[in-house]
Order: structure tokens, then sequence, then C-alpha cells
């Protein structure tokens, strides 16, 4: 158990919040190297290549706390999961892997992260501060290339798509959640209100959707 934290019950939640936040980074990491060779551009291929190398350094930042923390590293997503996710992202259209992973994993996922600092333990913010603010320079990325890939297609289909954001977010939502891992009881256990959290993520994505819009 954790021997920087009293709380046996904070320490097993925070243990595994971090494992999985791990586990996260990793996948980013392996999708954004598999996907230079057909990125678009030049622009979007470095791009692609800064972020392999931040979340290479994500990842140790977030192996060497989570030694320290003291809780079990044992990944919290099983295997077969993590190649079933990469199967989906895989088989996506530039748009499509732009949407589902900076607007679903990097934005939305960091902004649950960030619900996390103010109550975290000092040694887990401080590994987290990094990494949360890479991922800020990941989104403007992010949505950079989907604001110019959307800007290249006609009205109509521009149109379109949009319409199909918030569904596509719905739907990559379900995958994640058909995992079955107790997230938002992890959440629970570390301070965070489920209910706030929800409308933090809510309000979070209203805004994406909003600055891509315009």
């Amino acid at each position: 158990m954790s021997t920087t934290h009293s709380d046996p019950a904070y320490a097993r939640a925070m243990g595994h919040l971090l494992v999985l936040y791990t586990q996260i980074d990793q996948f980013i990491m392996e999708a954004c190297a598999e996907r230079i060779a057909t990125a678009p551009d030049n622009e979007a291929r470095m791009g692609l290549a800064k972020q392999v190398g931040d979340e290479c350094r994500h990842v140790s930042i977030q192996k060497d706390w989570i030694a320290k923390f003291g809780v079990d590293p044992q990944p919290v997503i099983p295997s077969a999961e993590l190649d079933r996710l990469h199967d989906h992202f895989r088989q996506l259209e530039w748009v499509d892997f732009l949407t589902d992973l900076y607007l679903v994993i990097e934005a939305l996922g960091s902004q649950a992260v960030e619900q996390v600092v103010p109550l975290a333990d000092p040694g887990t913010r401080e590994s987290l501060r990094v990494p949360l603010q890479d991922e800020l320079d990941h989104i403007a990325f992010g949505l950079s290339e989907l604001r110019k890939a959307l800007n290249a297609m006609s009205p109509e289909q521009r149109a379109s798509t949009l319409e199909k954001i918030p569904q596509r977010i719905d739907s990559l939502f379900s995958r994640l959640e058909a995992m079955q891992l107790p997230v938002l009881d992890w959440f629970e256990e570390v301070g965070t209100r489920r209910d706030q959290l929800m409308h933090v993520l809510d309000a979070r994505q209203g805004e994406l959707l909003e600055q891509l819009a315009a």
C-alpha cells in the first residue's frame, strides 16, 4: 500500500487512476506513432512526432511516481481491450481520428484529471504537472488540425461532419464504458463528486464544439 498517504482507500483509488493515466498515455504515444506515416501533411507529421516524444516522457514520469507511491503497478486496462482500441483507431479516417483522440481522450480525459489535482497529495500533483501542461499543446494541435480539415470541406460536408461529432464522442465513451472499469468510483474515492465531474465534462464538450463551429 502507499507509503505517501495514510488513507488506504485514497491510496488504492489514486494508484489505479495513476496506472490508468499511464496506460492511456502509452496508448496515445503508440497511436500517434502509427499515424505519422499517413498524416496529411508535414505540419501534422511534426505535431504527431512531437507528441510521441512528450507522451514517452509522461509515461516515464508516471512510472517513476507509481513506484514511489507504493501501489500495485499492474495494468487496469486489459491488453485485449487496448488491442481492440488500437484496432478502432487504425481504421479511422483523419478527421475521425482527430475527433476521437483529441476531443475525447485528450481534451475530456485531461479535463477529468484536472479535477483530481486539487485533491491529490503533493507528490501526485507534481507528477501530473508536466503531463497536463503538455496536454494543452496536444489539444491545441488536435483542434488546429481538425479546424484545418473542416475548413477544407464544402459547406455541406463541414456542417454534416460537425453535426455528427457529438455522436462520435458518445460512441467512443460507450466503447470505453464497455471495458467496465470502475473509473468513476476511483474518482469519488479520491474526493471528486461524480455529478460535479460529469457537469464539468459536459461543459467542456460544449466549449470544444463551439470552438470548432466558430
